[in-house]
């Protein structure tokens, strides 16, 4: 197992424990090419259920 070969500093230990809030972000919204709403990219649509031209799930009509 590594060890670390000197002491980090205080500030140095802090500064990198507060970078993980700047990783987070929001997810990726593209418009579907099917039903022009926005989802999350490389998902199907949660509206219409195609994916790449495809229909991968059934959607039952609203109504």
């Amino acid at each position: 197992m590594a060890l670390p070969k000197y002491k980090m500093s205080r500030a140095n230990t802090r500064s990198r424990k507060a970078v993980w809030k700047a990783k987070l972000k929001a997810p990726e919204l593209v418009e579907c090419p099917q039903c022009h709403r926005t989802k999350m990219a490389h998902r199907a649509c949660t509206k219409c259920g195609y994916y790449k031209g495809k229909n991968v799930i059934a959607i039952k009509a609203e109504g």
